[in-house]
């Protein structure tokens, strides 16, 4: 019986058999059901190679009266062939009142647990697929709310793509994010946010990557402030503009290939889904695939041993792929 993740509560089933790739979500849920229910219920959370305890919880009644148990298997995924029949004879068997929460984040396809699991067709199941940037951010953009943050609207899909699937690490944001806006309803942008992030001057290096995306020569300059007035790191910039380069590529090539959403295709997400199109129309292929070659001599100069200044090597990058001619040429 597969469920959606939405409709797992109330909780109305003894067993519920939890997987997939999102693990945050999917413990997030497990937690959620095991919290659901009668508040004097003997609640566990077990190992794999403690199932022992949930047989002898389920088993004791109380001297007052009925004592439920509901107990929550944590690794699931990592069960021996043993333990598999042990844990799949437990599913077939909750006693009315009880409940077992199987969790096996990760899960491989193949592992004997989850076939077995698959084939019990009464048994409740719900997959936790890792979301998209575009789906995390709706996520993240909610949270946001319910704490009375307000977000720039250019951060929220940066923090999604960021963040991507890290529910928790997302919800940390959020609490520091809080503790700076004090209750005031401040706007709070992409450098607050990027800060917070360990991301230095988010908004100005996006204005970077597009210049030198758009072959612009004010990416010169831009790159020029970026490193001596606002001291971002050099490898952080060259993360960035990899990124870019390596999205364009994507985007070219799901184009050629006709997708009905090469944007998406290429997970082009947040500011960067209204210049990418006009980017690439910048390009040939072959300057692209000469560029994310120039990217990555300029990544072995920064941080290998070279005694070239690293502000140099970046500034000269970026004149390389912004000047005509100059990718023809080597390094």
């Amino acid at each position: 019986m597969r469920l959606s993740s939405a409709r797992l509560l109330p909780a109305q089933h003894g067993c519920y058999y939890l997987h997939g790739e999102d693990q945050d979500a999917l413990v997030e849920a497990a937690e959620l059901l095991l919290a659901d229910g009668d508040s004097n219920a003997t609640r566990l959370r077990v190992d794999i190679s403690e199932l022992a305890r949930v047989e002898e919880a389920s088993r004791n009644r109380g001297l007052f009266g009925p004592s439920w148990c509901y107990a929550l298997v944590r690794n699931a995924q990592s069960a021996t062939p043993k333990q598999t029949e042990h844990l799949l004879n437990m599913s077939r068997s909750v006693v009315a009142g009880n409940r077992l929460i199987i969790c096996a984040p990760g899960i491989e396809w193949r592992k004997a647990l989850h076939k077995k699991m698959k084939a019990e067709a009464a048994l409740p199941q719900c997959e936790f697929s890792l979301p998209d940037a575009v789906e995390f951010a709706r996520w993240l953009n909610d949270e946001a709310g319910k704490a009375g943050l307000h977000l720039a609207p250019q951060a929220v899909p940066w923090m999604g793509e960021r963040l991507c699937g890290m529910r928790q690490a997302a919800r940390q944001l959020i609490e520091r994010l809080a503790c700076y806006d004090n209750g005031e309803g401040a706007l709070l942008g992409m450098d607050m946010v990027g800060e917070l992030l360990g991301e230095r001057a988010p908004g100005a290096l996006e204005d970077w990557c597009h210049a030198v995306a758009m072959r612009e020569a004010r990416g010169v300059s831009l790159a020029h402030r970026l490193l001596r007035e606002q001291q971002v790191a050099e490898v952080q910039m060259l993360s960035w503009l990899g990124a870019r380069m390596q999205q364009l590529l994507m985007y070219r090539w799901y184009q050629s290939q006709h997708d009905r959403n090469p944007l998406q295709a290429a997970r082009v997400f947040g500011e960067a889904r209204t210049r990418v199109s006009a980017e690439a129309r910048c390009w040939r292929g072959a300057e692209l695939s000469a560029a994310a070659k120039r990217i990555s001599g300029a990544e072995k100069l920064i941080k290998g041993a070279s005694l070239e200044d690293k502000p140099v090597v970046i500034e000269r990058l970026t004149l390389d792929l912004v000047a005509a001619g100059r990718l023809d040429e080597g390094w």
